[in-house]
This record gives C-alpha cells, structure tokens and sequence, in this order.
C-alpha cells in the first residue's frame, strides 16, 4: 500500500513512524536494555528477560511466547549468538510473525477499479472514543487524493454527534454524506448509502456504524442485518469490515477486538493514537493473536498521519533498529 507515498518522500515517512513510535520506542528499549546488560551471549536468563519486557510493552502474552520460540530456535543454531545481534533477530522473527497475517491475495479499496459500477465497501465498526469517525474522515481524504470517488454513510445513527462529525468530514473532504434522522435505522441508512453510491458511480463507500458493546447480541444482530441490506443492493457487500483500535488503551484494545470478532467478521485493522503513547507494542500483539492484517495506523492529527502500516518498518521503528 504505497498510496502514502503520494504526500511523503519515504524519508518523511521514516521520520513520521519514528516520531510516532517515540514513546513506545524508548519504553521497549530500555526494558531491552535491562535485559542484556552485562550479559555477552543470549542465555536463558536473557531470554527471560527479553519475555518479561515484551509482555510488559504489551506485546501480549501469546504472542510474546512465540517470539520467545522462535529466537530460541535461533540461538540453538548459532550457540555463540551475542546480545548485541538480539535486537535484528528480534526484528526478523517479529517481522516475519506478522508478515504471515498479510493478506497476498484478493482486492482491497486502493487497488480496486469500478469497471462495473460497483463500489468497494468498507463497514468501519469500534466503540466510541477510540477515533473511528475521524478514520473514516481521513481515509475519505486519502481515497479522495488517489482520484477516488467515495461515499460515506452516517449509520451511526445512535448518537447525533457522529453524524455531525462525519458531516465535518465530508464537507472538508469534498464527498457527500448519506445521514437520516438521529433514531433512524441503521441499516436503513446504508441501504440508502450504497444504492447512491452505486447510481453515482462511486468507488468506494465508507459505512460508520455505531460503537455500543454493552449488548453484544444486539450489536451483531444490528451489524448482521446492515450486511443483508448492503447485499441487497451490491452483493458480496461490505467488501470489508475495519475495526478501529485505540491503540493507547493498550490490554483493553485487545478486549475490544476479542468482543468485535466474535460480533461480526473483521477482515482488517486500524489502530489509531500511537504518538504520545509507550504502548505501541500492542499492534504486534493484536494482529498476532487475532491473525488480522493491520492496515493503518494513527501518528497524529492531521490527515496524513494515518499511514499504512508496514509490517518491517514499523517492527524496525519500535524495536530501534534502524533500516
């Protein structure tokens, strides 16, 4: 997903990363750190404390345990392995965990051609709060950047403050908005967002929808039943279903997907909030355990800061190893 390239040179997207990252890059080192010192070999207290440290950086326990395996598959061919090689290793086993998460086949919205005036869905779901809407927004930014057409639908419609905020959006965006009254029936509302979009001839339709969990039956019934009403219109509809993250509540993040995909089927990830938080290693862990492509992930405030998310770069960046 190179579209970012468009806005920033490739060193501007290092530097954003690693500005991003900042935070829970020096946590991660310093636990690293502490974990090496005074040691010249990778033993197995060194590997103890290399496990404590990702699982307090939260990596998560499950996903720390298999890093763990495979460095110590490593270490076992290579017996005079040194500390000072750890960080690499780290990076090549953690990169490696997640690349296995890609998905290398199909179509997603940035390589997707409307040649038969149908539209690439996108159902965006995550609880309030975590910067799902404003996604929305800059994703609508982006694709609008690529000479996209895009849509988007205000099925939110539990709360009247996410239909004016994805309003915002569309106005400072330049796309239309499909909204009805606060109360209205959600699914009602994307019907209504991907029937337009389709006799517009859009290319992509961006479905917000609200973000309750306190009854998971009732979340699932009301996403299940906007997907039967999108596919009445455009079947195979939604394309794809982004779950939004905030990737500074770190273990509670991990909650929120736990409930999410067991309410509907997530096929990609957007984890947003990463600057000015040390606990950036909760991206590994998520996409590890839940075995989802990570495809954005949120550095900053504006527009462009929500950037695609690459697997060795990013791993590179918190890790501190530098390309």
């Amino acid at each position: 997903m190179a579209f970012f390239g468009l806005f920033k040179s490739k060193k501007e997207q290092q530097e954003t990363l690693d500005k991003g990252l900042e935070k829970s890059n020096e946590s991660v080192l310093s636990k690293i750190s502490r974990a090496i010192i005074g040691k010249s070999t990778v033993d197995d207290d060194v590997l103890d404390q290399l496990e404590e440290a990702l699982v307090t950086s939260d990596v998560g326990v499950e996903t720390t345990l298999r890093i763990i395996e495979r460095i110590q598959k490593r270490v076992a061919k290579d017996k005079y392995l040194g500390t000072g090689e750890l960080n690499r290793i780290l990076v090549e086993e953690t990169s490696t965990l997640l690349a296995e998460n890609e998905t290398k086949e199909g179509v997603d919205a940035l390589s997707f051609s409307n040649v038969n005036g149908t539209p690439y869905v996108i159902m965006v779901v995550g609880v309030n709060g975590v910067g799902k809407t404003t996604t929305i927004g800059k994703l609508a930014w982006q694709f609008k950047k690529l000479g996209k057409k895009v849509y988007l639908g205000a099925a939110d419609t539990f709360r009247a403050a996410a239909v004016e905020q994805l309003c915002i959006w569309g106005e400072r965006v330049g796309v239309p908005v499909i909204k009805q009254q606060q109360g209205s029936d959600p699914a009602s509302v994307a019907f209504d967002t991907v029937a337009s979009a389709k006799a517009n001839g859009a290319d992509i339709v961006l479905i917000d929808t609200a973000g309750r969990l306190h009854n998971k039956v009732n979340l699932m019934n009301e996403l299940t039943k906007m997907r039967n009403v999108m596919q009445k219109v455009i079947p195979g509809a939604p394309h794809e279903v982004m779950l939004v993250l905030d990737g500074s509540t770190g273990q509670n993040a991990f909650e929120q997907a736990k409930q999410f995909t067991k309410a509907t089927q997530v096929t990609s990830l957007a984890i947003t909030k990463l600057d000015g938080t040390a606990k950036g290693g909760v991206v590994i862990g998520i996409s590890d355990q839940f075995k989802i492509p990570v495809k954005y992930i949120g550095l900053g405030e504006k527009a462009e800061d929500l950037q695609p998310f690459d697997t060795d770069a990013f791993v590179r960046s918190i890790l501190g190893l530098k390309a």
